[in-house]
């Protein structure tokens, strides 16, 4: 994914932007996704300790945690960031918003894939944690500050401590 769809993708979800310069300068989401990549690259080619010490440093300056083992689709948006922590067998589709505070974790139990699967356009309103490897299907809203523990299905909306669905929507 180049630069420049990176710079779209913020322009197409954040109404308060001014300028390219501005998302280049001043958007940790964007640089947080940018390193993230330089460091996946470097995971597969198995500089372990090389990514880490990447994603470490991004870390620092964006306040987003990306576990350089985590897949990442295209067009991610991670609005306002801080607090965004995304673990080493995450998988995140594309067209997905996640808001500052998100967790896509583990719970401790699991072995092997240990994080979540994220579909396609799905929204993770602020302070979402996603725990287990579990899936997030395509389209899905989940509300703010949620829990989600088991598995929610494509075209819903889930809210609540556990996450219930409160609405479906028509697939698109």
């Amino acid at each position: 994914m180049s630069i420049r769809e990176n710079i779209a993708v913020v322009r197409e979800n954040d109404p308060s932007v001014k300028s390219t310069m501005e998302i280049l300068l001043t958007y940790p989401g964007f640089h947080a996704i940018i390193a993230h990549r330089m460091a996946h690259f470097l995971y597969r080619h198995k500089w372990y300790l090389v990514a880490k010490l990447l994603a470490t440093v991004s870390r620092f300056f964006t306040g987003i945690e990306i576990h350089p083992g985590a897949t990442i689709g295209k067009r991610l948006f991670i609005d306002h960031g801080m607090g965004v922590v995304i673990g080493e067998t995450a998988i995140v589709g594309d067209d997905v918003i996640i808001f500052h505070g998100v967790t896509l974790g583990g719970t401790g139990k699991d072995t092997g894939k240990r994080h979540p699967t994220i579909g396609n356009r799905v929204l993770l309103s602020a302070h979402v944690q996603v725990l287990g490897p579990i899936t997030i299907g395509d389209n899905a809203k989940i509300g703010a500050s949620a829990v989600v523990l088991k598995s929610i299905p494509a075209n819903v909306t889930a809210v609540g401590i556990p996450a219930k669905i409160v609405k479906k929507h028509l697939s698109e």
